[in-house]
């Protein structure tokens, strides 16, 4: 973490809004809390949630040195900052020479779901793979009877098959948890078929949602814990909100019904929903502005301080260059957001 020297600032009222906080007390329970249930390289923190070399070196500390990223950017960046003991670019790509580059510094293992992503995999210059295996969610992945298959074809092309790769997201969120439960046990019947066809050390699954039911995975792809937002907090998981945006009241209507904040889908992510506030209602979101309702008995003043809780806090990360560190309202420290970009 970046150090804040006395000449720099000291309090979140001399930040420019909107900012990016990160509730340092949250943040370190998050760790713990994680680490508690997957310890070591049975956690691959996603790298793609918070975009930081500096946080992946906080989680570093805490015994987790697999990484998997979702850009080459990522992965680039990752190599760069000496955090690449073993990463994993969880996504397929038809363009591989930019990993390539990255072998000689660090262990480089990209997914392949076909014959083209392979071959880019070969022609990039990258050894080792995973097979990326549909478990059901209509994304990346190929069927479970051609994992084998494309397995040999690696192997024989000289590539070193690490195992398997199966992403049930589609079961992420879902607040009724036996339910849950019993589709991960489905998904990952499909991902122990074929891992039983492709062999290997490796079975890599799972993610925040499914970080506790989900038995199959020799390794859990979870990132959104350690910021936690407010979609994965319906499923009620025992991880804290540590990220929110900070902006500033710049209007109050004169009736008092809504006030307006400086902060919005320029700030935030907002594909799972709109943002929240602790006493008050958000109305709506546009490019610069969050309009608000206060909770009845409360008034605002222009130039109030307020927080918004984003609903995913992935993108909304990706929206900035910096978190700061804050315990309360004093800012402690800063993470550059460095592997941003593709």
């Amino acid at each position: 973490m970046c150090s804040v020297s006395s000449a720099e600032l000291t309090d979140v009222d001399q930040l420019a809004t909107p900012a990016l906080l990160v509730d340092d007390g949250a943040l370190a329970t998050n760790i713990a809390r994680m680490t508690e249930t997957r310890p070591g390289a049975s956690l691959r923190p996603h790298v793609k949630a918070f975009k930081s070399t500096a946080l992946a070196r906080r989680l570093v500390e805490a015994g987790h040195e697999l990484f998997c990223c979702a850009t080459i950017a990522e992965m680039e960046g990752m190599a760069a900052a000496g955090l690449g003991h073993d990463l994993l670019l969880a996504n397929e790509v038809l363009d591989a020479r930019r990993l390539g580059a990255l072998v000689d510094v660090a262990r480089i293992t990209v997914a392949v779901d076909s014959d083209i992503t392979l071959e880019a995999a070969v022609n990039g210059g990258v050894k080792e793979v995973l097979i990326d295996v549909n478990v059901g969610l209509p994304r990346c992945g190929c069927e479970v009877a051609d994992a084998g298959r494309l397995a040999d074809a690696a192997r024989t092309k000289g590539l070193n098959v690490r195992g398997v790769m199966g992403y049930e997201g589609h079961l992420m969120d879902w607040t009724d948890r036996d339910k849950q439960r019993a589709g991960v046990a489905a998904s990952m019947d499909l991902l122990l078929e074929a891992h039983r066809l492709v062999g290997g050390d490796i079975i890599s699954a799972g993610g925040t949602g499914t970080f506790d039911i989900n038995e199959a995975a020799s390794e859990i792809q979870a990132g959104s814990y350690l910021l936690m937002d407010t979609h994965y907090a319906k499923v009620g998981l025992p991880f804290r909100r540590a990220m929110s945006v900070l902006c500033r009241v710049i209007s109050v209507n004169s009736t008092g019904n809504y006030v307006v904040v400086d902060g919005g889908l320029k700030a935030l992510g907002m594909d799972h929903g709109n943002p929240t506030v602790d006493g008050a209602t958000v109305f709506f979101c546009s490019d610069e502005h969050t309009t608000l309702v206060p909770d009845e008995g409360s008034t605002w003043a222009a130039g109030d301080l307020v927080r918004l809780w984003p609903a995913h806090v992935d993108p909304t990360v990706a929206k900035h260059e910096r978190m700061h560190v804050v315990d309360g309202d004093r800012v402690i420290g800063m993470y550059n957001i460095d592997l941003r970009h593709w």
